[in-house]
């Protein structure tokens, strides 16, 4: 497995947000969140919840594009 960390930024209300998602060494994988206040929130998913993750974001993004091409 890749050592790889992913760092996704956001920009609502012109605050940096950032999302930063890696697998673990215990077979998981980590999710922090930090929007610049205190300490960031975090999550650790094992693999069967981090698919279910991945498939309810995928189905929220369809629900986007519906409304964006009505």
């Amino acid at each position: 497995m890749a050592n790889v960390k992913l760092v996704f930024k956001g920009n609502q209300c012109n605050e940096e947000h950032e999302l930063e998602c890696f697998a673990t060494n215990e077979n998981e994988i980590f999710i922090s969140i930090d929007n610049g206040l205190h300490h960031p929130s975090w999550i650790c998913l094992d693999e069967s919840t981090s698919i279910k993750l991945a498939k309810t974001l995928r189905t929220e993004i369809n629900k986007i594009k519906e409304v964006n091409n009505a």
